[in-house]
């Protein structure tokens, strides 16, 4: 069964996952981006390749979700699956349902720190980024020749972020980016507790593993692995001259000195009432 690690993208969703993956498939806690292998990511090109159907529309793929699902879940083990999918229905077609999903993590970050870095991997203007985030009909697309096969409805962030924390149909465990940072290891305990819960797992907290694994996916350290070996999923710039770096600010992403006022005062009007819900105002 699937624990989803959810978020909108450039929330904190790789750190999550490569905390939780150094937790459960290495003996030693130490960090190195094959182990992220561990966690998959849906919905992805991998996952529909195999079907005989021309997917010819980018929304083609959505009715395999729960088939797709279906396969993940054939040896009934537990699986973390990364998403930055919506919780949501596309035509007739849910993403996920309790036949599929145990639970799920969402990660939630500081829309206005989400800016730069939508602004950073998409390379985009900061203008371009927030356009991004508050249109209604946003998705991810990837096509592989002549098929459609990824689809990733975001939608608003808004939208987004509510799909995930405001839903009922299993347990969700939400927890905020600057929480993750500025108390790694009280969040991820309660990421631990949130998983051994949902999974009736019997496994205990080891606790010398845990701060060993978070000293491992200390950003500056990821940051250095990418720029010795590259990572795989950062994208290539616009012109296509280089790759633009994933793991950009981190603990230095500041709105307030990167934004411009205006900016400011028009993302605190736009996302007022999520930013008085999650204490960011």
């Amino acid at each position: 069964m699937i624990i989803w690690l959810a978020s909108y993208p450039k929330s904190g969703n790789t750190w999550l996952r490569a905390l939780i993956a150094s937790y459960f498939y290495t003996n030693d806690g130490e960090f190195n981006f094959d182990v992220l292998d561990h966690i998959d990511q849906f919905p992805s090109f991998t996952h529909f390749e195999n079907y005989n159907d021309k997917f010819e529309k980018p929304e083609s793929t959505t009715k395999y979700w729960f088939d797709a699902q279906v396969k993940i879940n054939k040896d009934k083990k537990i699986k973390f699956i990364k998403t930055h999918n919506a919780l949501c229905k596309i035509g007739d077609k849910e993403f996920t349902d309790k036949s599929n999903t145990l639970g799920a993590i969402y990660i939630i970050r500081d829309p206005r720190n989400v800016v730069t870095s939508i602004a950073n991997h998409f390379d985009k203007t900061i203008k371009e980024a927030l356009e991004f985030m508050k249109d209604e009909k946003r998705c991810l697309i990837h096509k592989d020749k002549e098929r459609y096969l990824g689809f990733i409805p975001l939608f608003t962030w808004v939208q987004h972020q509510k799909s995930w924390v405001k839903s009922k149909r299993f347990p969700i465990l939400t927890i905020k980016y600057e929480e993750l940072q500025s108390q790694t290891f009280k969040v991820f305990r309660q990421v631990f507790d949130f998983i051994k819960s949902t999974s009736k797992s019997k496994l205990l907290f080891n606790k010398e593993k845990a701060k060993k694994v978070i000293r491992s996916c200390d950003f500056y350290k990821m940051q250095k692995l990418e720029k010795l070996n590259g990572f795989g999923e950062s994208v290539m710039k616009k012109d296509k001259s280089n790759a633009i770096n994933f793991f950009n600010l981190g603990p230095s992403n500041d709105f307030s000195k990167l934004l411009d006022k205006k900016t400011i005062i028009d993302m605190n009007n736009f996302f007022q009432e999520q930013l008085k819900e999650f204490d960011y105002e």
